[in-house]
């Protein structure tokens, strides 16, 4: 998130001058004895709505609009100090908002885990949990110290729609199931579900309730709500955009991660976006920001995106003035400002009579109950559940190995032609390492990164394998724009026995507030490459940095490029990790989380929402489950150094509505007075579990190497039902297989959320026929009917 012009100037100057968070030092934490334990909201014994309650009756007017603000400047006179909710931690403490200090303090690193799309291309959800509960930890550790807050704004779960979009990279790719099953273990490990006895444990949920007075460790929040993926591309920025979004899309493709965030993840704070949706700017959309509450159950504040109040008002046009802009968000249930608008115009909005108090006590209300879950209000921190982290629980030798082995698990093997790699460290007596960003570290982090604790190069991990390991950049920077190294960078290749190029993407190609306009290799980065393997002794290793896809189309079909792998964004161990998998100390097991599109999608609309193709208008759709055209790299597609089979052991054939089930699908369909080959889900859904099946797996490993692959279950509908996907996933589970031997498991398949779809008013129906299900190129159809 950014800021806008018009206001980011004031957010400098007041978030400078204010201590950030709150210390350990008795006198820089509410409810300290003697002085304000009086009050009710000190008192621990009384719930935490009484609580939040009893703070709100203290305050005046003045009081409470300067609680509107990320940066809360603090109540003197009740012993209050200042405290700032904008801290970051989409993979690893960030230094992006203001929340977060890595110089005042003993601190001055922080685990950089890879970047979201990388993590997961794992497809590894105890992954994905264990790398939250690390990032938690540091977080609390960071807070104890005086040098982050406990309100942090990730994950990101937005889906990621078009190649071209700057933050595709923070997010978990194109597949909503699979952004979901994200964002549940995100903010579940994050938000304490993973801690136990003071530190990181094993997997553990903590799912039950309603989120509303459970503790929290620190804070999540699920950004950014709703249909926002565009940055900056043609005369559209996300200030102004108007996302045209149908039912249908909204409720299969762009509203699901947010509900599972919520619904099963019991996230404690939802992000609105700066675009509109369908005319109406998401942070003053009252029927989408209450359905989080009144159909899903959200217990937690509302943050704008910074600072998309202003953008109401001063991008969007939606709005005669500032006032109106403030009181419409806040009647939609934006409780809390990111920037200074909601600060400077809600006083005058109160007074104009555009709003009532009543309805800014109801955000206060949001704010201070996340507050109090989080024991801000509870005395010294020192003495609570989380008081022993500290500086020695940051960067321990635990965090930084579930950094290298997050990147080892992400990083995708896209071409290995006759099994060219892994290299074999006896047969490399010199090595050539080419590429601007081969010999880089932070840079390898993406988009939302802090300080490193132990960054390795490309190079660095190179160079541990082969000593005489020579290097050249090829271009001076990743955009490239002149050739004149790579006269150089052929002068190294040719006398070293292998070559690897480190070609891709950098930040200043894609990232907040920069979309992509080409999907091809920036600048001479394609020249580069295929000049070398051109002349170098024996077939090179393509290496592709960035989170984006890439159209690579000439280096697949090259024999001169032997193998080519992406590594994204790979972290602070991401140098190691690609050199573990080119010397075969590990055997690679990611998979694209993202379609990888030609150059010629690039002519496609990046404004146009729909995902379904529209075949008559020559619009080919997006994503695995709709899009009609040629691709480069599939949703899924990943290579091992072994090679996988799979076998469907026991699904069943046939599924019968049956039983009460079947009499009231029959009663529903006479009253309708149609004969229909579908059911309602929401009619039926009580008796869903009595359609519930296991699907067992079987998996072989055919190689010499030990290795893991993910099994991906599809599923295809029967018929032709307008706008279904051509096909979807159904479940995923990473399996670790010996080597030739074969490994099981079980895919838990419930055909009222697996085999159903949305039709094109919303509603979701279980087709009734024969479902396909698929798993690698093994089909296996199991019939549901009346």
């Amino acid at each position: 998130m950014s800021t806008t012009l018009t206001t980011i100037i004031l957010i400098l100057i007041i978030t400078t001058t204010i201590t950030t968070t709150i210390s350990t030092n008795p006198t820089t934490y509410p409810c300290h004895p003697p002085h304000n334990t009086q009050y009710q909201f000190c008192n621990t014994s009384l719930s935490i709505s009484t609580r939040a309650h009893a703070l709100l009756s203290l305050l005046t007017l003045s009081e409470k609009v300067n609680r509107l603000c990320n940066n809360d400047t603090g109540i003197s006179r009740l012993d209050v100090p200042p405290y700032e909710w904008w801290s970051e931690s989409l993979h690893g403490i960030a230094s992006n908002g203001p929340g977060i200090d890595f110089v005042a303090g003993p601190i001055k690193a922080a685990t950089s885990f890879p970047q979201v799309i990388v993590t997961t291309s794992s497809f590894n959800r105890s992954l994905w949990f264990s790398i939250a509960s690390a990032i938690a930890v540091e977080a609390r550790a960071m807070y104890n110290v005086g040098q982050a807050g406990l309100t942090f704004w990730a994950p990101t779960i937005n889906v990621f729609r078009d190649p071209r979009w700057g933050r595709g990279q923070e997010t978990p790719g194109e597949d909503p199931m699979v952004v979901s099953a994200y964002a549940v273990e995100y903010v579940t490990g994050f938000q304490g579900g993973g801690l136990r006895n003071g530190g990181t444990g094993g997997r553990r949920r903590v799912l039950t309730g309603n989120g509303g007075e459970k503790e929290l460790m620190v804070s999540a929040c699920c950004k950014h709500f709703s249909a926002y993926d565009l940055e900056n591309w043609g005369k559209y920025t996300r200030y102004n955009f108007n996302a045209i979004v149908t039912e249908q899309d909204m409720q299969d493709t762009y509203e699901p991660p947010f509900k599972s965030c919520i619904l099963q993840g019991k996230a404690s704070c939802v992000m609105c976006s700066y675009n509109a949706v369908n005319g109406i700017p998401a942070c003053a959309d009252q029927k989408l920001l209450q359905k989080t509450r009144t159909e899903w159950g959200f217990k937690g504040y509302i943050t704008s995106d910074c600072d998309a109040i202003a953008t109401i008002y001063e991008y969007q046009n939606y709005t005669k003035s500032p006032e109106d802009a403030v009181a419409l968000a806040l009647k939609a249930g934006t409780d809390i400002n990111c920037g200074t608008y909601m600060l400077r115009h809600t006083k005058s909005a109160v007074d104009k009579g555009k709003v009532e108090e009543e309805v800014i006590d109801k955000a206060l209300l949001n704010l201070f109950e996340v507050q109090l879950r989080l024991g801000l209000f509870d005395g010294d921190p020192i003495k609570g559940k989380y008081g022993k982290l500290g500086p020695q629980d940051v960067c321990t030798s635990d965090h930084k190995n579930l950094a290298l082995e997050a990147a080892k698990q992400g990083i995708v093997l896209l071409k290995n032609d006759n099994k060219f790699l892994p290299l074999q460290k006896h047969d490399v007596s010199s090595l050539a390492v080419i590429g601007p960003m081969a010999n880089v570290t932070d840079e390898l982090g993406g988009g939302y990164i802090g300080v490193p604790c132990s960054p390795t190069s490309i190079l660095e991990g190179l160079k541990k394998y082969v000593k005489k390991t020579t290097f050249s950049s090829g271009c001076v920077d990743v955009a490239c724009t002149s050739n004149g190294g790579i006269k150089e960078a052929v002068s190294i290749s040719i006398k070293a026995d292998f070559v690897i190029i480190v070609a891709g993407l950098d930040l200043t190609q894609e990232t907040e507030d920069r979309d992509r306009f080409s999907l091809l290799l920036p600048g001479y980065q394609k020249a580069l490459v295929t000049t070398i393997a051109a002349t170098s002794k024996k077939p090179i290793v393509l290496v592709l940095t960035g989170g984006g896809p890439l159209d690579v189309t000439f280096a697949q079909g090259d024999p001169r490029i032997a193998s080519i792998i992406w590594i994204g964004y790979p972290g602070e161990a991401g140098g190691r990790a690609l050199a573990e998998i080119i010397f075969g100390d590990h055997n690679p097991g990611g998979k694209l989380p993202v379609t990888w599109y030609p150059e010629s999608f690039t002519s496609v609309p990046m404004n146009n929402m729909n995902m379904r193709s529209d075949i008559s208008k020559g619009y080919p759709g997006r994503t695995y489950r709709f899009y009609t055209g040629d691709i480069v790299y599939g949703f899924g597609h990943g290579l091992s150094y072994s090679s996988y089979t799979y076998s469907i052991l026991s699904a069943p054939n046939n599924l019968y509505v049956f039983g009460s089930l079947r009499t009231k699908a029959d009663n529903i369909l006479k009253q309708k007075g149609i004969f229909s080959n579908y059911l309602y889900v929401n009619e039926l859904e009580e008796h869903c579990n009595s359609l519930t099946f296991n699907m067992e797996i079987s998996v072989t490993n055919h190689g010499p190497f030990d290795g893991s692959t993910t099994v991906m279950a599809f599923a295809r509908v029967p018929g032709h039902f307008k706008g279904a996907p051509l096909k979807q996933l159904v479940e995923f589970e990473r399996v670790h297989i010996v080597s030739y031997k074969d490994a099981r498991t079980r895919i838990l398949v419930d055909p009222c959320k697996h085999l159903s779809i949305v039709n094109e008013f919303g509603k979701t129906i279980l087709p009734l026929g024969n479902h396909t299900l698929l798993v690698d190129d093994v089909e296996h159809v199991v019939s549901i009917a009346m």
